[in-house]
C-alpha cells in the first residue's frame, strides 16, 4: 500500500541563503510570515523572502524580508512554504527543492484583476516544472477597500496535471488526499469548480467587493440615486446581489431636464429589483441656490455652473438621507467618466464606495446585458438609449466626449498600457483627439483624489496602481 496523507487546502540575484532558525529568532522586526501550529504549539515559522513593492503592494514599507525559507517537517513530510510573491520568480522555490522540500504549499493574498486566474495557474505550472514538486496554491477570499481577493485556490501535481480547482469569490474548504509514490507525493484528484469568465467574473468581483465593504464597515444598507441611466441601474443591481433588496434604497431626484423615459425606466428598474424607491424632486432647492447666487451671477451667461448646481443638490440630498438613516451612499461613475473628469465634485461623486469605479463604460453595457441573462432587472431601454447626464435640454454625453468605444480604447492605452500618443494614433485614432483625451486625463487627477474608493478590476486602477501628481510642470509635453 502506498503511504497516504490527508490535509486541508482552502531577475539575476545571488542564490538566497538557507533558513537558519537559530540565527533568525525573534529580533524585533516585522515579517510577513506563515506559522505552522501543531499539537497546541508553534511548530515552525517561515518568513516571506520576496517583498513586492509595485502596483497595489507596499510591503517593503511595512515588512522586513526574511531569509529564503527551508522546508518545515510535518508528520514526516517536508513542506516548502513560499509565500505569495515568493512563487513569482524561481529562486525561492528552487531553494526549497534543493533543501529537501517534498510538497510546496503557497499561501497567497493575491488581489483580483480580469483573467488573473490563468496567469496564476501558468505561474504555478512553471514552478512545478522547475522544481519537480507538486504545488498547492491557497488564495484569500474577500474584499478589503479597493481590493478583492478572489480565492480560486488549486493544486497542481508534479506531472503538471490540475488535481483540484476551488471556486472563485466564495469561501470554501476542500479535504485533499495525498499519496507517496516512487516519484514523490501526489494528490488524488479532487473537485473542479467552474471558474467564471468575462462579464460574470467582473460582476462577481464587484459584488463581493461591495458586500464586504458595507458589511465589514457595519453599514445597515446603501442608498443611491437611480437616474434611469445605465450606470446607476447596474450599481443598484449589484447592490441587491450583494446585500439583498431590503438593504438597498433607490432615490430618483428629478429636475426640469429629467425625461419621462428616465422616470419610467428608474421606477421599472426599482420595481424589478424589489427595492425601496422614493422620488424627491429637486426643483425648489436648485432654484433656491440659483436665486441666492443671482445677484453675484448677474450679467453672466448660463453655463456648466448651473448644471453643477443640479448635481450638487442631488449629492446633498443623498448625503442627508445617509446621515439620517445610516445607509452609505453609493456613487455610480464609471472609469471612462472618471478618466476624463466627466463628473461633478460634491455632486454625483458624493458617496462612500463605488463598485464600478474601475469599469469602463463599454464594459458597463456588457455587464447589464449579462445580468439580465440571470434574471431581467434592467429595462431594455436603459441599455439601448443614448447616455446623458440630463443637466440641460437634449444633452447627450457625446456632446462633450467621443463615442465611448473610442474613448475607452484611448484611455486604456494611456492608463492600462502607458502607451505614448504616437502608438495610440497607430491604432486608428485621430492625433488631436488622443492629445485632447490625454489632457483631460491629466487635469482630472484632482477629482480622482477626492473620489470614493471602488473595486479594482483592471491591471491599473486609479489610486493605488496609478499614482500621478496633481501638480507638475511637465504635463502635455511642456
Amino acid at each position: 500500500m502506498p503511504e497516504r496523507r490527508r490535509g486541508a487546502c482552502s531577475g539575476n540575484r545571488e542564490r538566497p541563503r538557507y533558513f537558519d532558525r537559530r540565527a533568525w529568532a525573534d529580533n524585533g522586526k516585522l515579517y510577513n510570515a506563515a506559522v505552522l501550529c501543531a499539537e497546541g504549539r508553534i511548530a515552525g515559522v517561515r518568513y516571506k523572502y520576496d517583498l513586492p513593492n509595485y502596483g497595489v503592494f507596499d510591503e517593503k514599507r511595512v515588512f522586513d524580508a526574511g531569509p529564503a525559507p527551508g522546508p518545515i517537517a510535518f508528520k514526516g513530510v517536508r513542506l516548502g512554504i513560499p509565500i505569495c510573491e515568493d512563487i513569482w520568480t524561481p529562486e525561492v522555490c528552487e531553494t526549497l527543492a534543493e533543501t529537501g522540500s517534498e510538497i510546496l504549499l503557497s499561501p497567497n493574498g493575491s488581489p483580483f484583476e480580469g483573467n488573473k486566474d490563468d496567469v496564476r495557474l501558468n505561474l504555478a505550472v512553471a514552478r512545478v516544472v522547475e522544481t519537480g514538486l507538486p504545488l498547492a496554491y491557497l488564495n484569500q477570499v474577500g474584499g478589503q477597500d479597493e481590493l478583492v481577493f478572489d480565492g480560486a485556490s488549486f493544486v497542481v501535481n508534479a506531472d503538471r496535471t490540475l488535481a483540484l480547482q476551488m471556486p472563485m469569490f466564495e469561501e470554501h474548504v476542500a479535504m485533499t488526499e495525498w499519496r507517496k509514490t516512487g516519484d514523490g507525493w501526489r494528490m488524488a484528484e479532487g473537485g473542479f469548480a467552474r471558474i467564471p469568465e468575462k462579464e460574470e467574473e467582473t460582476w462577481k468581483a464587484c459584488v463581493l467587493g461591495l458586500k464586504d465593504y458595507v458589511d465589514k464597515n457595519r453599514f445597515p444598507g446603501v442608498v443611491l440615486g437611480l437616474s434611469g441611466g445605465i450606470d446607476s441601474a447596474v450599481v443598484a443591481a449589484m447592490a441587491v446581489d450583494a446585500l439583498g433588496a431590503s438593504r438597498v434604497h433607490c432615490v430618483m431626484l428629478p429636475y426640469a431636464y429629467t425625461s419621462r423615459d428616465s422616470l419610467e425606466d428608474a421606477e421599472a428598474c426599482a420595481k424589478a429589483l424589489g427595492v425601496r424607491y422614493d422620488v424627491v424632486p429637486i426643483k425648489e432647492p436648485v432654484e433656491g441656490f440659483l436665486s441666492a447666487l443671482k445677484p453675484m451671477f448677474n450679467g453672466t451667461n448660463r453655463d456648466i455652473t448651473e448644471e453643477n448646481v443640479q448635481s450638487r443638490t442631488r449629492g446633498t440630498i443623498l448625503m442627508a438621507i445617509s446621515n439620517k438613516f445610516g445607509s452609505m451612499v453609493l456613487t455610480t461613475g464609471n472609469k471612462s467618466e472618471m478618466s476624463v473628469g466627466y463628473a461633478t465634485l460634491y455632486g454625483d461623486m458624493n458617496g462612500g464606495f463605488n463598485p464600478i469605479k474601475d469599469v469602463y463604460k463599454t464594459a458597463v453595457y456588457r455587464l447589464a446585458a449579462w445580468r439580465n441573462t440571470q434574471g431581467h432587472v434592467i429595462p431594455e431601454r436603459i441599455i439601448t438609449k443614448a447616455p446623458t447626464a440630463e443637466l440641460r435640454e437634449n444633452q447627450k454625453d457625446q456632446d462633450s466626449l467621443p463615442p465611448y468605444d473610442v474613448l475607452d480604447d484611448i484611455v486604456s492605452g494611456l492608463v492600462e498600457n502607458e502607451l505614448p500618443v504616437a502608438e495610440i494614433v497607430k491604432r486608428g485614432h485621430d492625433e488631436a483627439l488622443v492629445k485632447r483625451v490625454q489632457h483631460m486625463l491629466y487635469v482630472a487627477e484632482y477629482k480622482r483624489r477626492q473620489a470614493a474608493p471602488g473595486v479594482k478590476i483592471t491591471r491599473r486602477n486609479f489610486g493605488r496602481d496609478r499614482r500621478y501628481p496633481i501638480t507638475n510642470g511637465f504635463r502635455d509635453g511642456r
